[in-house]
């Protein structure tokens, strides 16, 4: 599977590699599986109650009208991927039924956040969400049922994790996954606008179609940033309660968090509503900080001088 995680993964793709073999496969197909139904999820060029009818054929298991969607598939890495979901499907029925129950629970709940973004988002117009606990429950569906995944996987197969106060840790993994969620929503405003969808809470959302208006937004903007620099708190305190001997584990959960630092500190100095601004650390910076965390990740106080310090520069 690494060949395909590599085509439709740039930064996750790090923290799946990097995991213990006893949970790599499980998460790993996980995020396929959950690639392959938000690609369906994307595909324009079928109509939406199509779109909707295949979403919900997969909740119920049936991945066979995934394949007639690979040739109209833009990108070579989805179109392969649908193509060869059959090999996900053959590493999910060699899974244990636990790891399938667990897998098959996270698909449904992240397929629910698509199906509620088809029927929110019907593609005439932007539309916005209604308030901050509709973007909260978004959140959670789309990225925080995995940092919930994420901890039961391993609670259920590294014996070290399972001393740790697991509803806490649960409790902080949804709150990590929002917080990789919100970043993605605020760096992405300018393209889901022009798709008709608005994450963001705001009562006209046709105003961000400009960009010459974002100062009328910007004391929102940062009060969503704040919140999704919250989440990841919470994000670093689970990866510092990940014990050191599990050193993989946490370099898994540390690379998300210090790249979401960086992605809000670039955020910060951003125009958000200017399509030709696409928000990414470079990958010089990324590989930096890869570098920085393999040589500090036993040690909780050189690693958290770190994290403060990023996350001075993302405030």
């Amino acid at each position: 599977m690494d060949d395909l995680l590599r085509g439709v993964s740039r930064s996750f793709y790090l923290s799946l590699r990097v995991l213990p073999p006893q949970i790599r496969p499980q998460i790993s197909l996980a995020y396929l599986l959950a690639r392959a139904s938000d690609t369906v999820a994307d595909t324009q060029a079928v109509p939406r109650e199509d779109r909707l009818e295949i979403l919900r054929q997969m909740q119920q298991g049936d991945f066979r009208p995934l394949a007639g969607l690979a040739p109209g598939q833009a990108l070579p890495a989805e179109r392969v991927l649908l193509e060869r979901l059959h090999d996900c499907l053959s590493v999910f029925a060699a899974l244990s039924p636990g790891d399938q129950e667990m897998v098959r629970s996270l698909l449904d709940t992240i397929i629910s956040g698509q199906i509620f973004d088809l029927e929110r988002f019907p593609g005439d117009g932007p539309q916005s969400l209604a308030n901050d606990e509709e973007l909260d429950r978004y959140t959670y569906m789309v990225a925080g049922c995995v940092g919930e995944f994420w901890t039961k996987m391993c609670a259920a197969h590294l014996s070290a994790f399972q001393g740790l106060d697991q509803e806490e840790m649960v409790r902080l993994g949804v709150r990590f996954g929002k917080g990789l969620q919100l970043i993605n929503v605020l760096r992405d405003v300018a393209a889901d606008l022009r798709l008709g969808r608005c994450y963001l809470p705001i009562a006209e959302p046709q105003q961000l179609l400009d960009p010459a208006r974002f100062d009328e937004i910007r004391p929102l903007y940062g009060k969503w940033l704040d919140a999704a620099l919250a989440h990841l708190d919470a994000g670093w305190d689970y990866a510092l309660r990940v014990p050191k001997n599990l050193w993989r584990v946490r370099l898994a959960c540390i690379w998300p968090i210090w790249i979401g630092l960086g992605t809000l500190a670039l955020l910060r100095r951003a125009n958000p509503l200017d399509p030709a601004q696409r928000v990414m650390l470079p990958r010089s910076r990324v590989y930096l900080l890869l570098a920085r965390s393999l040589i500090l990740c036993r040690s909780d106080r050189l690693l958290d001088r770190t994290y403060r310090s990023l996350r001075a520069e993302a405030q």
